[in-house]
């Protein structure tokens, strides 16, 4: 999967589909999992964070879209990438919905 600048890769193999691989991925990545689901075609407006967020789609999908440029970004069952701090994002759910597992470093 290519992921534009400044998304970064998760490190380790993709998890596999479902929450408790994602959230067991993320606590190998020493980040405390948070799982979270969506309706299809759920929108997140555009926000930034101040924390990395690390971010595993467990089921469905989901397009993120990055940065001033609205890069789109789409994440199915075991895709993932870390999002640095002061990153803009908005996201738009799949036709399937979505359930992700996120993780938080300072």
């Amino acid at each position: 999967m290519s992921l534009p600048p400044p998304l970064r890769p998760l490190p380790g193999e993709p998890a596999a589909a479902g929450v408790a691989a994602a959230s067991e991925r993320l606590r190998a990545l020493g980040v405390e999992p948070h799982a979270w689901s969506n309706a299809p075609g759920d929108r997140y407006a555009p926000h930034e964070h101040d924390y990395t967020k690390l971010l595993v789609c467990a089921e469905g999908s989901i397009t993120f879209l990055i940065g001033p440029a609205d890069e789109p970004v789409e994440l199915s069952a075991g895709d993932g990438f870390e999002l640095p701090p002061r990153t803009r994002h908005a996201a738009v759910v799949g036709d399937a919905g979505c359930a992700c597992v996120e993780g938080h470093r300072r």
